[in-house]
């Protein structure tokens, strides 16, 4: 099985977005959330879920796994969205979903302020020594200024490693972290993984859209063997760095 490829300009794509489109916002007004202040990620999870109705049949949450189970097709935790976990405990408990897309109109607010109070332009060094760097790409959870500074050791030779993209082709081709030297779909995660012919003794740093599907897809991972695995904890939508679009 090779990488699943949908045009995401086809008019079967474009129509099955307008209704994805139509069906988050009435998940909006029927639950009285907002919509993340930050449109890309709502873009990007409309898209998800356009794409897994398109695959699967359903509107399986972008940022889970999902797998075929005696013939029908599973989302990890029954992820469906609007999800119930999201309904009972997160929105409630956190102001947010776990994709980020739905949230309460007060976390809305506070994200707004926080996006205008948030600096434009920050400095990354490329003073780390190898020991550090050693160090950093051992870890098993990374944010978006250590993957930069690692990615920046890696071009001075300092380091060695893999990042591996473990989200759709179609949100590759919308724009993936520069460097980027695997894609490894979740939707054809064990077939894909194969091709890429990773080594298990290698450090691989995986990330996805907003960290789920690359954290399932690390503990997958390591239970087979591969010892050094490291996670960009919040995906792509965190990461600062160069987009290859």
């Amino acid at each position: 099985m090779s990488i699943i490829k949908i045009d995401m300009n086809s008019p079967e794509f474009q129509a099955e977005l307008e209704k994805t489109i139509r069906f988050t916002d009435k998940v909006i007004a029927q639950f009285n959330w907002s919509y993340n202040p930050q449109e890309e990620i709502n873009e990007g999870v409309q898209l998800g879920l356009a794409r897994n109705k398109m695959m699967y049949n359903k509107r399986f949450c972008p940022c889970y796994m999902v797998e075929e189970v005696n013939g029908e097709y599973r989302s990890t935790d029954n992820r469906m969205c609007p999800c119930t976990t999201a309904i009972e405990k997160e929105i409630p408990e956190e102001g947010v979903c776990h994709c980020q897309i739905f949230c309460t109109p007060e976390f809305a607010a506070a994200k707004r302020q926080e996006n205008q109070m948030e600096e434009v332009v920050h400095q990354h060094s490329r003073g780390l020594t190898k020991e550090e760097c050693a160090a950093l790409v051992n870890n098993s959870e990374l944010d978006s200024d250590e993957l930069i500074a690692l990615l920046e050791a890696r071009e001075l030779g300092m380091v060695d490693f893999k990042l591996v993209d473990v989200r759709e082709h179609m949100e590759w081709r919308m724009g993936h972290i520069q460097g980027a030297d695997k894609l490894v779909p979740t939707s054809s995660f064990f077939q894909t993984l194969d091709e890429a012919k990773l080594d298990k003794n290698e450090n691989i740093i995986v990330y996805c859209h907003v960290g789920s599907r690359s954290a399932h897809c690390a503990r997958i991972l390591t239970d087979m063997g591969y010892t050094k695995i490291g996670n960009l904890s919040h995906g792509i939508v965190s990461y600062g760095g160069k987009i290859e679009r």
